[in-house]
């Protein structure tokens, strides 16, 4: 029996996709999403880690943040990581970081990346499983807790705490 070379080895393994993005919250603590042309509903403010050019998950939060809203902003700590199991899809790996509180000037100071969002709103907690349904809502909500909580980063599942 031969073994397989290294590189064969690296290309037989499972793959994952992995995501950053950055939670805002308003002077009122709403949060800041954007809302994606490519699909229907809304989302934060991050992307795809361009992993493949050696970018991190922090690196990606916040090139994604210029990108989309044009605020370059270094993110804070890890609020939550979730592992978000895919139908038609690899596995998501999703990192989100705390953005702050913006004020009106950096409110004032957003600019939307035309090429991929058609607007942007503030959102009370209340409703955001009603704009971020399942996973990405939960992780939202988990942020939240953590940041008010002062608790370590959340841990999660599809959205779900674990651990």
């Amino acid at each position: 029996m031969t073994t397989p070379d290294f590189a064969t080895y690296i290309a037989g393994l499972p793959r994952v996709i992995a995501g950053a993005a950055v939670l805002f919250r308003d002077t009122a603590g709403r949060i800041l999403l954007v809302e994606p042309n490519y699909r229907d509903g809304w989302a934060l403010p991050g992307g795809t880690i361009e992993s493949d050019d050696g970018e991190t998950p922090r690196q990606g939060a916040r090139r994604e943040t210029l990108e989309e809203i044009g605020l370059d902003v270094e993110p804070g700590r890890l609020l939550a990581v979730d592992w978000v199991h895919g139908t038609a899809r690899p596995p998501l790996v999703a990192y989100l970081y705390d953005g702050g509180v913006l004020g009106e000037d950096d409110l004032k100071a957003i600019r939307l990346q035309e090429e991929e969002l058609l607007s942007w709103r503030l959102v009370a907690r209340e409703e955001i499983t009603a704009h971020l349904p399942g996973a990405l809502g939960r992780r939202v909500l988990t942020a939240l807790d953590v940041l008010a909580e002062g608790t370590s980063t959340g841990e999660l599942e599809n959205g779900h705490r674990v651990g």
